[in-house]
Parts: structure tokens; C-alpha cells; sequence
């Protein structure tokens, strides 16, 4: 079993920034890889950013060159920059992992942009 527990997330105005955490609870080494998703009200679950225990990435194109994905090892976090934020990257933000196939979320975080 994997816990996974995010923070970060909050209101803040468009143009702003904020940056999301989760806290895996086990090492990245042993995890596939690992993510973020985001649903915003009466849309489906879309696929944010990811990034492989090896540190490929790979984005949406809706937030490319405004959202950054890293993660920590020693820590086992997984974080999220999200900069020049819109309206529309309103959504609850969940994190991921993928092990031997497995997925595991965390508890989702909302994020609010205002206009």
C-alpha cells in the first residue's frame, strides 16, 4: 500500500502562483512513476504532469512552460510549481503513482484562480 498526501493547494488570484506537495510513502526509486491529475467541475479527470523515477517529464499542453514538475528522493515528495495561473486551471488537483502497474491517489487539493 501506498499513502499519499498532498498540500498546497488554495485561492489565489490569476497571474499568481502556488506550488503543490505529496508526500509518498514510499521511495521514488520503487515507484514507475508519478503525477499529477486535475478535475475541474462537470469535466473529466485530465492528466497534468509526470515525471518517471528516472526524471522524464511530460506535460499537457495547457500548462506547458507554466507548470513544473519535480521530486524530491531523499524526501519522497513530489511537487508541483504552477506559475501564471489562469481561471481555467481551477480544478482539484490530485496526485499519483504508478508501481508494478498499480495506481494509488492521493485525496486531491482544490485550486481556485480568480479573474
Amino acid at each position: 500500500q501506498v499513502q499519499l498526501v498532498e498540500s498546497g493547494g488554495g485561492l489565489v488570484q490569476a497571474g499568481g502562483s502556488l506550488r503543490l506537495s505529496c508526500a509518498t510513502s514510499r521511495s521514488i526509486f520503487s515507484i514507475d512513476d508519478m503525477g499529477w491529475y486535475r478535475q475541474a467541475p462537470g469535466k473529466q479527470r485530465e492528466l497534468v504532469a509526470g515525471i518517471t523515477s528516472g526524471g522524464t517529464t511530460n506535460y499537457a499542453d495547457s500548462v506547458k512552460g507554466r507548470f513544473t514538475i519535480s521530486q524530491d528522493i531523499a524526501e519522497k515528495t513530489l511537487y508541483l510549481q504552477m506559475n501564471s495561473l489562469k481561471p481555467e486551471d481551477t480544478a482539484v488537483y490530485y496526485c499519483y503513482v504508478k508501481i508494478l502497474g498499480g495506481w494509488y491517489w492521493g485525496q486531491g487539493t482544490q485550486v481556485t484562480v480568480s479573474s
